[in-house]
């Protein structure tokens, strides 16, 4: 039973994702910051769909960021992910992206990542 549960809300987050991404595009001026929210940790992209490659990247579980990660929560940590992909972004001369949240509320960790980015110069 709760592997049907579990199938059903994977399938309606795809959904949303796929309504979100009628609208949304990623272009070399502005490519999309994507975010993927799973139980434990938070991986962001910021992606260039129309080359359909990812120009910066990062998450909870890279090699210089999780060692910073050990003493906050779920959501501080999303926000710190978020500070580090606007650097990265900045170093590869990316002032200005359109927030993808795929399929995820904007809430909690998502909005940790929009606030963290926002805050470290990113333009959303």
């Amino acid at each position: 039973m709760a592997d049907i549960v579990g199938r059903r809300k994977y399938l309606a987050r795809k959904r949303r994702h796929r309504r979100v991404r009628r609208h949304i595009s990623g272009t070399p001026q502005r490519p999309r910051l994507n975010v993927y929210r799973s139980n434990r940790n938070v991986f962001v992209q910021v992606i260039d769909d129309i080359e359909g490659r990812t120009l910066v990247s990062c998450s909870t579980i890279d090699k210089d960021v999780a060692p910073a990660l050990a003493d906050k929560n779920k959501v501080e940590a999303a926000k710190f992910v978020g500070q580090k992909i606007a650097e990265r972004a900045r170093e590869a001369g990316i002032s200005t992206v359109v927030f993808d949240r795929g399929g995820f509320k904007y809430s909690g960790r998502v909005a940790a990542v929009a606030q963290g980015a926002r805050e470290a110069g990113l333009k959303l």
